[in-house]
């Protein structure tokens, strides 16, 4: 049998061609949601006031599902919108059950090395801790030695650990950590800053007038990203140009005003991007 040869440079040309066409098909995150013509978003479960419950239809709406919606709207496509609770919303994104997670999840190296993210952060948010005002808590090191109650895989609960010696109890979400706080339970409640002045100042303030902010200052302020599952790129590109325009229309600004979000970061984010100039979260992790 005769067996043609090729020269090298063409060899190395057709590798290099199907490497190619194997990475563009590599991420069929976007083919999938297209085919089906939805995209299925997690987003935190209704607490202002970044989700509202609307009481007539039981959906969710507010800050979060307004930017799924943009994304869908971008895309095409209808939004199906799933409340998530953070014992589980990560694995709801690895397991296929959502496409995308925008919620209030901050960027850390362990989530990294197990999701993928859009580089370009919606927001910078840091946790606030809610105590009785006859605690004596006024500062991160009071809680040394307190519990100090979290949702279940808070970022948070590492630096109260570690860096303030709290003694930190994980629960399902923001409801059960207050509703201990009230108990007894906890000496501090500790959550993302925007949700407790929520709390405090929202439609309950009238159940929350023996209790405080600890401090102003925010616990680990960290870049808050939409994360995706490992190795999409296609789908990391498409929501990263998303949030960029967020940034640069202004759209951050007007929807924080409307569900009353703290918007100081959207309005320095906006006149960066005017600019064209962006944050990005830190590189990801390398594990496969």
């Amino acid at each position: 049998m005769k067996f043609t040869r090729f020269p090298r440079a063409l060899c190395a040309l057709t590798l290099l061609a199907v490497g190619l066409a194997a990475t563009a098909h590599a991420d069929a995150t976007l083919d999938k949601i297209k085919q089906r013509g939805k995209l299925s978003v997690g987003v935190d479960a209704p607490e202002p006031p970044f989700g509202l419950l609307d009481t007539a239809t039981g959906k969710v709406g507010g800050f979060q599902t307004d930017l799924a919606r943009d994304i869908a709207k971008r895309l095409g496509v209808e939004l199906e919108v799933v409340p998530v609770h953070a014992s589980t919303r990560v694995q709801f994104l690895q397991a296929g059950k959502v496409d995308l997670l925008i919620a209030n999840i901050q960027w850390t190296q362990e989530r990294s090395e197990i999701l993928s993210f859009a580089p370009t952060p919606y927001n910078l948010v840091g946790g606030a801790a809610i105590v009785a005002k006859n605690s004596g808590i006024h500062k991160w090191e009071d809680l040394r030695g307190k519990v100090a109650c979290v949702s279940q895989g808070s970022n948070f609960a590492k630096p109260l650990q570690e860096t303030y010696g709290a003694v930190v109890k994980g629960l399902k979400g923001i409801p059960e950590s207050l509703l201990a706080l009230k108990g007894g339970t906890c000496a501090a409640s500790v959550h993302i800053q925007p949700a407790m002045l929520q709390t405090l100042t929202g439609a309950s303030a009238a159940e929350w007038t023996d209790f405080e902010l600890a401090t102003q200052d925010q616990l680990i302020p960290s870049p808050t990203v939409v994360w995706t599952r490992r190795n999409e790129a296609d789908t990391q590109a498409s929501v990263d140009q998303a949030i960029q325009e967020w940034h640069r229309s202004g759209l951050l600004v007007t929807l924080s005003k409307k569900y009353g979000v703290p918007d100081a970061y959207f309005v320095a984010a906006n006149q960066k991007a005017r600019r064209g100039q962006y944050d990005r979260a830190p590189f990801e992790g390398r594990a496969q």
